[in-house]
């Protein structure tokens, strides 16, 4: 009986494993402006809607995106149909024994710009936030004698919160359903 019990659990835990699926890690790019060297994150995207229009749903966004959306933007500009601001977020590293400790803080700039129908976001100017402010593209260079193996782990993480940021702004810039009218 105790051989026979021992036998299910057995299968049993084979089955969990086997249902068990790792969670596969995505590699972001990293985009670099042919021109300035520099990490820059730019996209245009259409969508249905004014410029103002546009501008109020990004406004909706900011506020539920940032915590005091207000220090965060530098420029408000309705009639330029521009957004503007600053922010900071942290980035970790993980000891051999998955520790996680603190690795710096991001500072980041951001604009968005809208025109009738479709809208551009630009993030850059990003750089580690230190007693002073190193720009991020120094983690691109595999050839530089104080290479960390860290860098690249560094620069998903960025590339990961830009996809988080944008994908973000690109769900609440959808406009909102129109309402069927109640005919009963």
């Amino acid at each position: 009986m105790k051989t026979f019990l021992g036998l299910i659990f057995l299968l049993a835990g084979m089955q969990v494993y086997a249902q068990h699926i790792k969670k596969e890690i995505r590699l972001y790019p990293i985009p670099v402006d042919s021109a300035t060297r520099e990490i820059r994150f730019r996209n245009v995207v259409d969508v249905e809607g004014t410029k103002d229009e546009l501008f109020k749903r990004c406004v909706y966004w900011l506020n539920d995106f940032y915590k005091d959306p207000n220090r965060v933007t530098t420029l408000r500009d309705p009639q330029t149909g521009k957004i503007a601001g600053r922010h900071q977020f942290r980035i970790y590293y993980y000891d051999k024994d998955s520790i996680k400790y603190d690795a710096g803080m991001i500072r980041y700039f951001f604009t968005i710009e809208f025109k009738d129908g479709r809208y551009r976001y630009t993030i850059d100017k990003i750089v580690l936030k230190s007693k002073t402010f190193m720009p991020v593209e120094k983690w691109l260079n595999k050839d530089d004698p104080a290479y960390d193996k860290r860098w690249d782990d560094y620069l998903q993480q960025i590339a990961r919160y830009v996809d988080k940021w944008s994908t973000s702004l690109e769900e609440k810039m959808v406009p909102p359903e129109k309402e069927k009218p109640d005919n009963w």
